[in-house]
């Protein structure tokens, strides 16, 4: 949750290169790794002994330390004892930490595990399971229970996989070794005001190796700031295996964040031939109406009807599928930044609600460009004149403005969008 900070100090964009389980049941697609969680919290799964055995001693004294720090949030003792009794430093998290990987997998990759038919398939079973909760937290927070359920789909597989580290461990130990140590010290405190208020134990609290619990994977401080106790037991309990609370504070996360009850995340539309790619930009929106006017359409022809206004969204460029999207996008946003966790939520709720899979065909010969190779597109674009001012691997809307800039001279499609064939015409011009 409150992934726009979160997933900057955790994961970065790593939801494209996470991988679906075949069978009865997909992975989470969080954007963490899951493999090797550790069950207790005792254990010290990897590095040297002698180093862990080193980290220890300097954890402990790093320990001291913390705790006239959280006495001075209001952490009591008894809290603090009964929380970390048996934690020690964790390597395995710092291991994880360390080698987080990069863009591995494509967005439509991305999408065929996201709404999988597997997906949609235990999608819609937890709908008839949970319907009369759903059906109940949308009355109450005006959010489509489809919606709700694919967040929980995605974050989880449906409950399926919520993690099982120790969560005071791992986040002590990302704040005393990890690359944000005043992040991870942020939902640590959290994370100690929640057990203080009684709204579960250090042993239930357990969750991904970043910190990140329950169904639909909150971390501390969004949990403190929009969770809810749902079932009425004087607990908000996103742990159980009853996910009530937790499918009702995703709820009302995202009807805090300005959620429109009957608009659209997006739709996906047809441009015309001569579509005007520089068109294609968040900052521009029109109501449907007026695309429809210059040639945007539904897949059937036809005008989107009015919801709002919306921007065009050209995910794989000229080649892929086309979108018109609406606020209701940049809330689901707040939960996750990435555009391709954004639409495999969108996409696998509209597939819940029997919506067709996407029309559109992707670019399926293009592979995604490594980081190495866009700090390179970076480095070659800024030489032949097309400044991306800086070069660090993300392909914000400078290096856009740049790659379109290059693309009109050499004659393509002015998109922007940062493929393995421009960046192999950019090495040989």
């Amino acid at each position: 949750m409150e992934i726009r900070r979160y997933l900057a100090a955790v994961a970065g964009m790593m939801i494209l290169s996470q991988t679906a389980m075949a069978g009865t049941v997909d992975q989470s697609l969080r954007p963490q790794m899951r493999s090797g969680d550790t069950a207790e919290a005792e254990i010290i799964v990897a590095g040297d002994p002698a180093q862990v055995s080193s980290k220890n001693m300097g954890f402990q004294r790093w320990l001291q330390g913390f705790r006239k720090r959280a006495h001075a949030k209001g952490i009591s003792d008894r809290t603090l004892d009964r929380a970390f009794r048996g934690v020690r430093y964790n390597a395995d998290v710092i291991q994880k930490d360390r080698n987080q990987s990069e863009f591995t997998k494509t967005l439509w990759e991305y999408l065929d595990s996201a709404a999988s038919d597997t997906r949609v398939k235990n999608g819609k079973k937890a709908l008839r399971q949970h319907g009369r909760t759903l059906r109940a937290i949308e009355a109450k927070y005006g959010v489509d229970k489809e919606v709700v359920a694919a967040v929980w789909g995605l974050e989880s597989a449906y409950g399926s996989y919520r993690g099982s580290i120790n969560v005071i461990e791992a986040l002590a130990t990302l704040a005393y070794d990890g690359r944000r140590g005043r992040f991870f010290e942020a939902q640590l405190i959290a994370a100690l005001k929640i057990l203080q208020s009684g709204d579960t134990s250090p042993h239930n609290m357990t969750g991904s190796w970043a910190g990140a619990m329950g169904h639909t994977q909150f971390i501390p401080t969004s949990y403190q700031a929009f969770a809810v106790d749902f079932t009425g037991d004087g607990r908000r309990d996103i742990w159980s295996d009853d996910p009530s609370d937790a499918l009702a504070s995703t709820a009302a996360y995202l009807a805090r964040h300005g959620w429109i009850k009957g608009q659209p995340w997006g739709i996906e539309v047809q441009l015309p031939s001569r579509f005007n790619y520089e068109l294609a930009n968040r900052k521009i929106k029109k109501m449907p109406s007026e695309w429809a006017r210059m040639g945007v359409t539904d897949m059937n022809g036809r005008p989107v009807r009015d919801y709002g206004t919306a921007s065009v969204l050209l995910p794989a460029g000229a080649q892929g599928a086309a979108f018109l999207i609406f606020k209701n996008f940049s809330v689901i946003e707040r939960y996750n930044t990435a555009d391709a966790y954004v639409i495999g939520v969108g996409h696998l709720s509209d597939r819940l609600k029997g919506g067709p899979k996407i029309k559109s065909k992707w670019p399926r010969g293009d592979r995604a460009l490594t980081f190495a190779e866009r700090k390179e597109m970076q480095k070659l674009l800024t030489k032949r004149g097309f400044d991306t001012k800086g070069v660090d691997g993300k392909i914000g809307p400078l290096t856009i403005q740049a790659l379109r800039g290059y693309q009109r001279t050499i004659g393509m499609q002015p998109d922007g969008y940062s493929s393995l064939n421009t960046l192999q015409r950019l090495r040989r011009n």
